[in-house]
């Protein structure tokens, strides 16, 4: 009886030490994690757009894709203001940025990035670009080049070199489908996003946000990256390292193009996600980034050791 009495007594104290263990792990992960931060910034030709920002260190900025908020890069931000600044932008006309229709082109809104890291002093920054956003980069370096930036990161965006009659077609349909229910546009657009499942509570607040988009601004931005026929140019642009992430499906429209454009581009293909990869599989895309950032040239983005 006395030995059963001790063992019982010892394996309180185990369950005890670990409770404290646990509580003393989350504990050092609440204050890890850097305080998120709202702001606004004013472009030149007098659009306010909104960000949110967290951390401090080299900068990362992640530009979400079309119609989309970028709290949507929120697995990110945590992970990542760990070690650095990370600022997570609302397109123009998208979340909570100026919702006015003027200046939803792909050569504004590039603008609009080259002006955020300008007011927020980032340079050298790594750039994000997830979907429509790829396009938007693409015509950022070919604009402005890569002064102020330290690696180009595009995620399961199309980069063609050659423009599908298809793609355009598809595409039309969209914007009708779009016009004639946005709401269940939306939801069903939404959902598409993701493989794996989601609460309703993150999909309805998704929806949400993306619906304050207007329509005519969500088609002209579109349409904009739409009218190139070919991006190669503004690959060739791109001298900086550059990182594509994709899902398998769209392998050959999101990363063949650019490798072929510039063979030193590293691909990254996840088969087990879908269009917001970076979600779906945000341990992964994560580690991907880190490890991409860790091999980048001295530039002042690099993390500092300790990851």
């Amino acid at each position: 009886m006395r030995r059963k009495g001790t063992d019982r007594v010892f394996g309180q104290w185990i369950l005890l030490a670990t409770l404290l263990l646990v509580c003393v792990c989350a504990a050092a992960g609440s204050a890890n994690a850097a305080e998120t931060k709202s702001g606004f910034f004013t472009t030149s030709d007098g659009a306010k757009l909104h960000y949110v920002e967290a951390g401090k260190g080299p900068a990362i900025v992640f530009v979400p894709g079309w119609t989309m908020p970028g709290w949507i890069w929120e697995p990110q931000i945590r992970h990542f203001s760990e070690l650095f600044h990370v600022v997570a932008l609302d397109p123009r006309s998208q979340g909570e940025s100026n919702s006015g229709t003027e200046g939803n082109s792909t050569q504004r809104r590039a603008k609009d990035v080259k002006e955020l890291v300008e007011q927020l002093h980032l340079a050298p920054a790594v750039l994000v670009g997830w979907s429509l956003a790829v396009p938007e980069l693409l015509t950022y370096a070919e604009q402005f080049g890569g002064e102020a930036v330290s690696g180009y990161v595009l995620v399961d965006g199309f980069a063609w070199d050659k423009r599908e009659p298809q793609l355009v077609e598809a595409m039309l349909g969209l914007y009708t489908q779009m016009q004639t229910n946005r709401r269940d546009f939306t939801e069903s657009f939404v959902k598409s996003m993701y493989r794996k499942p989601q609460t309703q509570e993150y999909l309805d607040r998704l929806v949400q946000a993306s619906l304050k988009m207007p329509v005519d601004s969500a088609v002209a931005a579109h349409v904009s990256a739409l009218t190139r026929a070919d991006y190669t140019p503004a690959m060739r642009k791109l001298d900086r390292p550059v990182l594509v992430v994709c899902e398998a499906r769209l392998k050959t429209r999101a990363a063949d193009p650019v490798k072929a454009a510039v063979p030193s581009a590293r691909i990254e293909v996840f088969e087990e996600a879908r269009h917001a990869l970076f979600v779906d599989d945000a341990e992964r895309f994560d580690k991907t980034l880190d490890d991409f950032i860790a091999h980048l040239p001295d530039s002042g983005a690099k993390a500092p050791s300790g990851r």
